[in-house]
Formats: C-alpha cells, structure tokens, sequence
C-alpha cells in the first residue's frame, strides 16, 4: 500500500468506557474524510458505581460493538469488501475491552482479505488533528486524559518523544477524583468544571504542583490532598463550599499545567526547533477554562494552538481508523497473532525521570 492511494479505512475503539466504530478516508495528498463516525458511551453503566468497572466494560462492549460497526459502516455508504483495511486500538486499556476489538477486527478482515492494523490508542490521539486540521509534522503535543497525561513531541508517524509525563495522577483521573470526594455526580470531569462556575477561585490556597521545575512532568496528588484536607475541615460541605473548592482545585490545575506546557514548549524548541503547533487531546481538552489556558499558552510561545472537535478529543473510532490509515499509507500492517495491550508506550525509548523510576512515570 502507497500514499498514491485512496483509502478507506474501518476504525474500532473498545479500549475504556466508549464503544466506537468510524470510517475515514485518507485521500492521495494526504488529507482526510470522516465518513462516519459512531460513539456509544456506557455512562449509564457504571454511575452506579462512581467509576468504570472493567468487567461491565468489557461485557458492555461485547453487546453492542458489533451494531456499532453497523451502523458505522452504513452510514459511510462502504462495504466490507471496499475497505483498504481495519484498524483496532489493540491498546493501552483495559485488557478485556482491548481484547473485543481486536479480535473483532481480526475476524473482520480474516473474512474479508483486508489488511489489519493494530494501533496505539495514544498515537490515535496524536494524530487526530493531522485529519481535522492537516497540521504537519513536527508537532508538540498535550494529551491529557482520564489516563494518560503527557507532553510529546510529534516527529512523523511512529516517531515520538516524550518531553513530560505525569508522575502520580493523571489530569482527568485528579477531575474524576475530586468529584467523587466531594459527592458530584458520574463523569466527574464536567461536574467539577460546571461546579467551577459558581465558585470563588481564591477562597484556598491550594499548591501549583511542579511550578518553575525545568522538567515538563506533572504531579497532581498532592493537590488532591490538599483539596481534600480543606473539604474535611468544612464537613457538611454546602453547595458553595463544593463550588469554591472546584473552582479552587481548577484554577491550580490550569496553572501547574500552564507552567508545565511552558517547559515543555521550550524543551521541544531546544531539541527539535519551532514546533508547527500545540495541539491538545484527550477528554480534559473538552474543559473549556483549558482551553482558554491552552490558547493563552500557544500565543506566549508564538505558536499555533489546534484542537480537534470535542468530539474527537475524547475516545472514537475516528482517530483509530485515521491513525490505521496514516500507517497503511506507509505499508505498516499488522499479523493475525498481534497480542492486545494493556500497557503501551507511545515512545518506546522513553525512561522514567530522574527519582520517579518506580511511579507511573516509568509506564
């Protein structure tokens, strides 16, 4: 398969709690087509337990993936046998869900003599904003998530370097948590967000995790403990206490992450010159006061700020059918024995930084 093709690819995301399908289009230049693009959350699934259950996902995904990929394929006005190939994010995830997908598409395109391409949930996210927006190579990119927050560099199609990670919480995670300390409904992320809205910013003095270090890696438990030291203090919480430690915990978010970016800007400049853009993905991304963060950042460091459509920020199959076709036009496919991941480096050469070799930072 060449870049002198058009393509036409199925994409399946089952890594979490999105069940997901999407056709895209990978025109000869380079540039893309979303021809559908199906997204079935299982919020409902797992508010009860104020978190996604692994099995419930896992089994969630089984049901309906199948009517999902349907739909998606009905939509796109293609057939299984006009595709050029079927990709899965065959990880990081969580494993029983990872599994569904890609045997999915490993029975997919056993049937119908079509290429397989297995993909890195997380380049998915580093490559949405080549079909929104065709920015080109290289690129700086935020990927914050529920996951996964880090600082990459983006230097071609499987080329990646990773400037900052988080050493403790993920962005999202520390969202998700603070909600559910403080009583907010499932997904927490918007809760704290809207909650944000009606409070008072400066009632706490909450920590700026990392603030000034020349590193670009993040820590956010230690906020989370102070958040949760000052609600103990106001227990019973009332509606504005929960509103003022909100908006206490997220204005402490947007300036540790602020900072961080800045570094990671300026390492990126240092080893790989200008970047072309700051792009920002993963769900936190949808946060709109992150986004007016990000803006601000972009515009410092006199560089472009892109992000995809909020609906392409969080997990679809869109960005797993993009990222198997950017790949296919580079003759990357992948055997029927490809093994599901829960764990996979985006840049395999990455190391740990200096003292956090045994947090996640070393994943």
């Amino acid at each position: 398969m060449t870049s002198e093709q058009a393509l036409l690819v199925l994409g399946i995301e089952t890594t979490c709690d999105e069940t997901a399908a999407a056709v895209v289009e990978r025109r000869a230049d380079g540039s893309g087509r979303l021809l559908s693009n199906i997204v079935r959350s299982q919020t409902d699934e797992h508010a009860p337990f104020g978190g996604v259950v692994p099995e419930i996902a896992a089994r969630a995904h089984v049901d309906v993936l199948d009517g999902i990929i349907a739909a998606a394929m009905n939509e796109a006005g293609v057939a299984f046998a006009g595709l050029s190939g079927v990709a899965a994010a065959a990880g990081p995830g969580l494993i029983g869900g990872v599994i569904v997908g890609l045997t999915t598409a490993k029975a997919i395109a056993l049937v119908h003599g079509t290429p397989l391409i297995a993909v890195n949930h997380l380049e998915a996210h580093a490559l949405t904003p080549r079909l929104t927006d065709a920015v080109e190579f290289p690129y700086c990119l935020f990927l914050a998530s529920g996951g996964h927050t880090q600082i990459v560099a983006v230097l071609g199609v499987g080329d990646y370097a990773r400037l900052g990670t988080t050493v403790d919480d993920a962005v999202g995670e520390a969202f998700d948590k603070i909600a559910k300390m403080l009583g907010l409904p499932y997904p927490g992320g918007p809760q704290v967000e809207r909650a944000a809205e009606a409070g008072d910013p400066n009632r706490f003095a909450f920590p700026r995790p990392m603030l000034g270090r020349q590193d670009a890696n993040f820590s956010l438990s230690g906020l989370k403990t102070a958040v949760r030291n000052e609600a103990g203090k106001l227990t019973p919480l009332d509606p504005q206490d929960i509103a003022d430690l909100c908006a206490g915990f997220q204005a402490a978010v947007l300036d540790s992450v602020a900072d961080r970016l800045g570094a990671g800007l300026r390492l990126f400049k240092e080893r790989f010159g200008p970047p072309k853009a700051l792009v920002a993905a993963g769900g936190v991304a949808a946060n709109q006061a992150i986004r007016r963060m990000l803006r601000e950042v972009a515009a410092k460091a006199q560089t472009t700020l892109i992000v995809p459509p909020p609906a392409l920020c969080t997990d679809n199959g869109a960005m797993i059918a993009w990222a198997g076709a950017e790949r296919l036009a580079l003759g990357l496919t992948d055997p029927m024995d490809t093994a599901p991941r829960a764990r996979w480096l985006l840049d395999a050469g990455a190391t740990a930084p200096a003292k956090f070799a045994n947090t996640r930072a070393g994943f």
